[in-house]
Protein backbone atom coordinates (compact mmCIF):
# COMPACT_ATOMS: atom_id res chain seq x y z
CA UNK A 1 0.00 0.00 0.00
CA UNK A 2 3.11 2.27 0.67
CA UNK A 3 4.86 1.41 -2.19
CA UNK A 4 1.84 2.04 -4.28
CA UNK A 5 1.06 5.66 -2.70
CA UNK A 6 5.20 6.52 -3.13
CA UNK A 7 4.61 5.04 -6.72
CA UNK A 8 1.84 7.13 -7.66
CA UNK A 9 3.48 10.73 -5.76
CA UNK A 10 6.50 10.06 -8.03
CA UNK A 11 4.87 9.29 -10.98
CA UNK A 12 2.72 12.70 -10.32
CA UNK A 13 5.68 14.95 -10.18
CA UNK A 14 7.32 13.46 -13.11
CA UNK A 15 4.32 14.41 -15.33
CA UNK A 16 3.36 17.52 -13.21
CA UNK A 17 6.96 18.32 -14.32
CA UNK A 18 7.30 17.29 -17.91
CA UNK A 19 3.81 19.06 -18.55
CA UNK A 20 4.43 22.49 -16.64
CA UNK A 21 7.80 22.32 -16.94
CA UNK A 22 8.13 24.67 -19.72
CA UNK A 23 4.97 26.90 -18.32
CA UNK A 24 7.53 29.34 -16.38
CA UNK A 25 7.50 32.49 -19.10
CA UNK A 26 11.38 33.61 -20.24
CA UNK A 27 12.46 37.03 -21.09
CA UNK A 28 15.04 38.02 -23.44
CA UNK A 29 17.64 40.58 -24.01
CA UNK A 30 19.32 41.33 -27.02
CA UNK A 31 22.86 42.09 -26.66
CA UNK A 32 24.83 43.19 -29.72
CA UNK A 33 28.66 42.91 -29.94
CA UNK A 34 29.72 45.56 -32.76
CA UNK A 35 33.18 44.16 -32.69
CA UNK A 36 32.89 39.92 -32.43
CA UNK A 37 36.60 40.26 -30.57
CA UNK A 38 35.86 42.79 -27.94
CA UNK A 39 32.41 41.81 -26.35
CA UNK A 40 33.17 44.14 -23.42
CA UNK A 41 31.50 47.28 -25.49
CA UNK A 42 27.78 45.93 -26.35
CA UNK A 43 24.46 47.49 -27.27
CA UNK A 44 21.43 45.89 -25.05
CA UNK A 45 17.95 46.19 -26.12
CA UNK A 46 15.76 47.96 -24.46
CA UNK A 47 12.71 45.61 -24.59
CA UNK A 48 12.66 42.19 -23.70
CA UNK A 49 11.41 39.37 -25.91
CA UNK A 50 9.13 36.56 -25.15
CA UNK A 51 10.98 33.87 -27.14
CA UNK A 52 14.52 33.16 -27.72
CA UNK A 53 13.73 33.13 -31.82
CA UNK A 54 12.50 36.82 -31.78
CA UNK A 55 15.22 38.16 -29.70
CA UNK A 56 17.56 35.78 -32.20
CA UNK A 57 15.23 37.86 -35.82
CA UNK A 58 15.74 41.20 -33.56
CA UNK A 59 19.63 41.00 -33.23
CA UNK A 60 20.05 39.70 -37.02
CA UNK A 61 17.98 42.81 -37.49
CA UNK A 62 19.97 44.98 -35.85
CA UNK A 63 23.51 43.97 -36.93
CA UNK A 64 22.32 44.28 -40.79
CA UNK A 65 20.35 47.78 -40.09
CA UNK A 66 23.68 49.00 -38.74
CA UNK A 67 26.20 47.66 -41.53
CA UNK A 68 27.79 44.84 -38.69
CA UNK A 69 26.77 41.50 -40.33
CA UNK A 70 30.31 40.48 -40.93
CA UNK A 71 32.22 42.51 -37.68
CA UNK A 72 29.33 42.46 -35.26
CA UNK A 73 27.57 39.49 -33.32
CA UNK A 74 25.21 39.06 -30.59
CA UNK A 75 23.95 36.95 -27.91
CA UNK A 76 20.00 36.64 -26.06
CA UNK A 77 20.12 36.47 -22.60
CA UNK A 78 17.56 34.05 -20.95
CA UNK A 79 15.54 36.83 -17.63
CA UNK A 80 18.57 38.95 -16.83
CA UNK A 81 18.56 41.10 -14.05
CA UNK A 82 21.10 44.30 -13.50
CA UNK A 83 23.64 43.15 -10.50
CA UNK A 84 23.96 46.37 -8.91
CA UNK A 85 27.58 45.73 -7.06
CA UNK A 86 28.66 43.76 -10.00
CA UNK A 87 27.55 46.56 -12.19
CA UNK A 88 26.41 44.01 -14.75
CA UNK A 89 23.52 42.14 -16.64
CA UNK A 90 23.37 38.68 -14.95
CA UNK A 91 21.07 36.31 -17.00
CA UNK A 92 20.19 32.36 -16.48
CA UNK A 93 21.47 31.53 -19.65
CA UNK A 94 23.41 32.56 -23.02
CA UNK A 95 22.68 31.65 -26.66
CA UNK A 96 23.11 32.66 -29.89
Amino acid sequence: MIKNILLAALALTLFTGCIFGDAEEAEWTSYIYPDKANTKRSLISPATFPTLEICRKVSLGVLKEKGLEKSGTYKCGKNCNFHEGMKLDICEEMKK
